[in-house]
């Protein structure tokens, strides 16, 4: 059964670059792996590792001195290595982390064909690569799903009970939620992500762009309602489903969110904490409102009535938004997720 499901996925999931945007070798001079498509650098790695369905996968491991925590970086459907690289570079500068990218099974200069199992298989092998290779503990450990990759993402974060954080970028309901609006699970469905993330139990950060026409933002919104540790999501306004990364906002907020899971004490706590502290906070701005409301009304009633003048309620429209419907249609049409 389970290979059947996975002969579905690839049918629709995968369209890695073709050709892949980069090649590697290994540098005669120092010996390490390169791409030969971009500089080499002292704080990127470039690696080949084995997984456990006997694929090899690229990877690339960005170093940041100063960091305290690595993120595990799980990609779209349509990019490779070559392409993120330079985004990996940056991110990590800019948030101060360890960055560990890779492409799955098919994609780039990674041997074999994609499929939901081998995305699992990937990324198991990768977390094993940071563990083992870079020392790197589990609490230390953000995983980061775009798209698809939340997919591999979620399915890792819900067998591991020690990890620091999960980050969705554009996540996806499920495959086949994508194209239909479905109100169950099928076993032939695939990165059940809706029914995985209700067993996460470390700090979840949500980001989906409201215009986005090949993933509807209402899945990061269903997904965020699930979980059980929310951070404040982030619903950027205008963006889609491939460009969240040129808004400020993005960096600004996932620049909060590392620097809020670098404290030492429990983050799903201080999330909490924080929730709490909030509501707290804006429930006694209410109250207040409230009051002062409650005592102008009472002087203008005295005044009124002093006057023989009759209070009448004013009236007020609203007008309620019809819910933004999802444009995904199937039929031929290549979604890139």
């Amino acid at each position: 059964m389970g290979a059947v499901t996975s002969t579905v996925a690839a049918k629709f999931a995968f369209f890695p670059p073709d050709p892949p945007s980069y090649t590697v070798e290994v540098d005669q001079g120092s010996g390490r792996m390169k791409m030969n498509e971009k500089e080499m650098r002292n704080d990127v790695d470039v690696m080949k590792l084995c997984t456990k369905r006997g694929s090899e996968i690229v990877a690339m491991y960005v170093k940041n001195p100063k960091a305290k925590l690595t993120v595990l970086y799980s990609h779209g459907n349509a990019a490779d290595l070559g392409q993120l690289y330079d985004l990996f570079v940056q991110l990590s500068i800019h948030l101060r982390v360890n960055l560990m990218g890779y492409d799955y099974t098919g994609y780039g200069r990674s041997s074999g064909k994609s499929s939901e199992l081998n995305t699992y298989a990937d990324i198991e092998a990768v977390l094993k690569c940071l563990q083992e290779k870079y020392g790197i503990q589990m609490e230390n450990i953000i995983l980061y799903g775009q798209s698809v990759g939340s997919g591999p993402t979620l399915d890792l974060a819900s067998h591991l009970s020690q990890l620091r954080a999960v980050v969705l970028h554009s996540p996806i309901l499920s495959g086949l939620r994508v194209m239909y609006p479905m109100k169950r699970t099928f076993w032939f469905d695939i990165y059940k992500n809706v029914d995985k993330i209700p067993l996460i139990n470390c700090p979840v950060l949500v980001m989906h762009g409201t215009a986005d026409d090949i993933v509807d933002c209402s899945h990061g919104k269903k997904l965020y309602d699930l979980c059980k540790h929310k951070y404040d999501p982030l619903w950027l306004e205008g963006a889609n489903h491939c460009n969240l990364e040129v808004y400020s906002q993005y960096t600004r907020h996932l620049k909060k969110f590392i620097i809020a899971m670098e404290k030492p004490s429990n983050n799903s706590t201080n999330i909490q904490d924080s929730n709490s502290s909030k509501k707290k906070t804006q429930d006694s701005e209410k109250t207040l409102e409230s009051k002062s409301s409650t005592d102008h009304l009472l002087r203008e009633n005295r005044r009124k009535s002093t006057s023989d003048i009759k209070l009448r309620a004013s009236k007020s429209t609203y007008q309620i938004e019809n819910p933004r419907k999802s444009n995904d249609r199937i039929g031929g049409i290549r979604r890139s997720v």
